[in-house]
């Protein structure tokens, strides 16, 4: 039998994980796959980007459990690209060795306030909200009555839910019983969702928009001159059955709002922030109205007006960040890649090197993007070492060794998974319940917590 191939996968997200599971099944089981991740958790955005209340969708990691339990699939966390192994140490120890590490941080939106206190980037909520380690220590001033998300897509209406529930209604979710205290004191009355353009090119789905309808605790609002189309908008509304029906759940809130309830949502479209008003906190922010010019582009009305909030939460996208020495665009926010192949600056493929997943297309489409796309990447991969003879020079096990690493196997975040579900057991909340803080999930990876 042939000596099988042996792959590094920087990323255990679902880019990651389809991508071991790719190479699994186009070599027939001859390979090892060592799935690398920093966090000593698996399943990246699916643990900490999708809302806790969208169990559903969450209910993916049991399929991508499946691929890290293959006998040729190993995981390595607590170890991070850059600071516990190089680029170099990798390609010492494996044929080849594909990136996976996504899309960690927000845009920006560069406007005058936005480094104030209280303005935040949606990433660093959701983060927090999902229990990600990096974020146990955050706090989000919720004593403020009126809160901005600026964006409308699916992250930023996650947020808006967030916001308007109530802390009992997210109680039988995995939210860490930190955030569930911090949201039951939440004073937050009215939520904003701000949109540069109009219902026709917003990006949530239809789904996620009529979510927010269904709230038990918040009423709902369009103004319905913002529902006006030009003529474009309606021709696209006409076409398109995902702008179809956003405008039909959206028409379905231009009229009086539910009464009786103690919080409630405006979605603005139309709508540019234009600065965040201040001195010590947010006070305000200040918005431009605006319109499409002849070619679709936004541009500003000289119209404004200023909404009184004391927090602001901006989604507007995300975008990936350089690995240590691994080529990147500052444009595009990707690696150059030609169908996964790390190309150099002169445009010729870097030898062992591949890219899946966000990193390597942007981010955009849904999680089971991520499967046809890591299994171009790997078709890539095998053709290009077939017939080679790369010969690694030492084993992952001796590096980490010698480097005294406290990496976190499979078994340990298998005893943090037990650990989870029996403090949710314990709480009487829900399924699972996750534990905030690098030293409560190490902890509960060597079974001691």
């Amino acid at each position: 039998m042939a000596t099988p191939v042996l792959v590094a996968v920087i990323g255990s997200g679902p880019a990651g994980i389809y991508a071991a599971e790719a190479l699994v099944k186009q070599t027939g089981g001859n390979v090892r796959v060592d799935v690398f991740d920093r966090l000593p958790t698996p399943y990246g955005l699916v643990r900490y980007g999708v809302a806790p209340d969208h169990t559903s969708i969450k209910s993916i990691a049991k399929y991508l459990q499946r691929v890290l339990e293959d006998p040729a699939v190993r995981f390595f966390g607590c170890v991070e690209l850059g600071r516990d192994v190089t680029r170099a140490d990798l390609l010492d120890c494996y044929d080849a060795v594909i990136y996976s590490t996504g899309a960690m941080v927000d845009r920006q939106m560069r406007i005058p306030g936005e480094d104030l206190p209280g303005s935040i980037a949606a990433t660093d909520f959701v983060n927090w909200y999902c229990g990600h380690p990096d974020a146990a220590g955050h706090a989000f001033d919720l004593t403020v009555e009126e809160a901005a998300v600026i964006g409308v897509g699916n992250v930023a209406v996650d947020v808006v839910r967030i916001l308007a529930k109530t802390a009992e209604e997210l109680r039988a979710t995995d939210v860490p019983e930190q955030v569930i205290d911090a949201l039951s004191k939440s004073r937050v009355k009215r939520v904003h969702m701000i949109g540069r353009r109009g219902p026709a090119q917003a990006k949530f789905t239809t789904k996620e928009a009529r979510e927010l309808g269904e709230l038990d605790n918040a009423s709902i609002h369009v103004s319905p001159e913002d529902m006006d189309l030009d003529p474009a908008s309606a021709e696209l509304a006409e076409s398109d059955r995902h702008v179809r029906g956003n405008i039909k759940v959206l028409n379905g809130w231009t009229g009086e709002p539910a009464a009786g309830r103690t919080r409630h949502i405006d979605v603005r479209f139309w709508r540019a922030p234009a600065e965040i008003l201040g001195t010590d906190r947010v006070e305000g922010l200040r918005l431009e109205k605006t319109a499409l010019d002849e070619s679709g582009r936004v541009t500003g009305t000289g119209e404004f007006e200023t909404l009184p909030v004391g927090l602001v939460l901006r989604s507007v996208g995300y975008q990936s960040v350089p690995l240590e020495g691994v080529p990147f665009d500052e444009k595009s926010f990707t690696v150059p890649n030609d169908g996964g192949r790390i190309l150099a600056a002169d445009g010729s493929p870097v030898p062992r090197e591949y890219v899946a997943g966000w990193i390597k297309r942007g981010p955009s489409g849904v999680v089971g993007t991520n499967k046809s796309d890591a299994a171009e990447t790997v078709r890539n991969l095998l053709a290009d070492l077939e017939g080679t003879d790369t010969a690694p020079k030492r084993t992952i096990e001796e590096l980490l060794e010698a480097r005294g690493l406290p990496v976190v196997t499979y078994a340990g975040w298998l005893n943090l998974d037990a650990a989870e579900i029996a403090l949710a057991r314990s709480l009487d909340r829900g399924e699972r319940v996750k534990l905030a803080g690098w030293e409560a999930m190490r902890a509960a990876c060597r079974g001691t917590e």
